[in-house]
């Protein structure tokens, strides 16, 4: 067997292998066996059909890829092995030639990673606007979680206000046309925490449970459905109730229901505290990582191919077209609407930049041989369970589906360590707030 490797232009290699024929028929005869265990063949049992009849059955291109299939992840295996090959995708076979006289001919494809000539990393000098918790962090967050426990009262005796919960009835028009998703019976509104078009919750506002009335809003000009984009409405409104929040009373019996641990309010406060520090603490960490990786960007210029390029933006295609959709939006149409090649170009400098981010941090874990422990995968997992109120059990089911959730896991981990190198690494000046 012989493996020709040629170098070609924007980060390919081209693979030629030949296989002698001995070795390429032995491969023939024993998936000619394989495949005869694996399917019925009518009029002879199980494992038991002659090879030219199997040929005939199941095709001779599937007998030839069952070979391909069995040959070609050694060789390429070795190949990239023994070329110190840093692969992008898996190879790709472009053709092959199969004959009984003469031997297996099969070119492949190999898309490499670009050459990432790393900077100094460590030390790298960064200046950051310090985020600090405000003084009274602690009583705020207070009220955040006594609001999860407020309850919700019954009011008859006056008109609605600003914090009150409402149900109404509504059904809105544009031109003079319904709108296509605008109406519901019985929605429950919170008016201080509302995510509707602007104006509308605040004219919720002074009004008495049961009463019926209109109200005008003008939708945003950046709204995403293009019918409806700075467009006026009128919406009509049955207010059905109003219920005001009754917040429970601060104290040691209230620590004890927010979670059975603290005995308590001066241990929920200290609980609160922590959980602000560390916050604040991962902000600036973040906002230390960008400015490391804006500054390495600057310098370390990466020859990135235009097929890496497209591969990434179809990604964020996809995400892009699942928030769309998820927020009432027509994806194609907006596409349609908005042009491909503009989307097209508002997503490539979003994509060369995470494809560069990955090149940058690859790059660095292998120059510090930073690697994924066992152990780093379990307490990923554990931390992942949590996160998700599932079962490590659960989580390893879903991987052993979809290998590419551990891909992801172990890319996150390395992200992670090499974010951590940075970070202790780098020299850090606070802005003056």
């Amino acid at each position: 067997m012989t493996v020709t490797v040629e170098r070609l232009e924007n980060n390919e290699v081209k693979l030629n292998i030949e296989i002698e024929s001995s070795v390429s028929q032995w491969e023939y005869d024993k998936a000619c066996k394989r495949l005869a265990q694996r399917v019925n063949v009518p009029g002879f049992r199980q494992g038991k059909a002659p090879k030219n009849i199997l040929e005939k059955y199941v095709g001779i291109a599937a007998l030839q890829r069952e070979v391909l299939d069995n040959l070609l992840p050694t060789i390429f295996q070795t190949t990239i092995e023994e070329n110190n090959f840093d692969l992008v995708i898996p190879p790709n076979v472009e053709s092959y030639e199969f004959r009984d006289d003469k031997s297996l001919k099969v070119t492949a494809k190999l898309e490499l990673k670009p050459e990432v000539n790393l900077c100094e990393y460590k030390g790298v000098e960064v200046e950051i606007e310090e985020f600090k918790n405000a003084d009274d962090v602690v009583e705020k967050e207070l009220q955040v979680v006594a609001d999860r426990y407020a309850t919700l009262k019954d009011i008859t005796d006056r008109k609605s206000i600003n914090t009150d919960i409402v149900n109404i009835d509504f059904d809105g028009y544009a031109d003079g046309e319904e709108i296509k998703g605008g109406s519901a019976k019985g929605y429950m509104l919170d008016l201080a925490h509302s995510n509707f078009i602007p104006g509308f919750a605040e004219q919720l506002v002074d009004h008495q449970a049961g009463e019926e009335f209109k109200i005008n809003v003008k939708f945003p000009d950046e709204y995403h459905d293009e019918k409806l984009k700075g467009k006026d409405a009128e919406f009509n409104i049955k207010l059905n109730s109003v219920k005001e929040k009754v917040l429970p009373e601060i104290n040691d019996e209230f620590a004890k229901r927010v979670n059975p641990k603290f005995n308590t309010l001066e241990e929920l406060k200290e609980d609160i505290k922590k959980f602000a520090q560390n916050s604040a603490k991962a902000e600036n960490e973040k906002r230390i990582t960008t400015k490391i990786l804006d500054t390495l960007f600057e310098k370390i210029n990466v020859d990135i191919q235009i097929t890496m390029i497209n591969r990434e933006i179809q990604a964020l295609m996809e995400e892009f077209k699942q928030r769309v959709n998820m927020q009432g939006g027509d994806f194609d149409k907006m596409l349609e609407q908005e042009g491909h090649e503009k989307i097209y170009n508002q997503l490539k400098e979003e994509a060369e930049k995470r494809i560069k981010t990955s090149l940058i941090i690859g790059k660095i874990a292998q120059t510090e041989n930073i690697t994924v422990s066992q152990e780093d995968v379990q307490q990923k997992i554990a931390y992942m369970a949590q996160i998700y109120n599932t079962s490590t059990e659960n989580i390893i089911s879903e991987i052993q589906k979809n290998m590419n959730i551990l891909n992801s896991i172990n890319q996150q981990i390395i992200t992670e360590k090499v974010t951590r190198l940075l970070i202790d690494n780098a020299k850090v000046n606070y802005k003056n707030n």
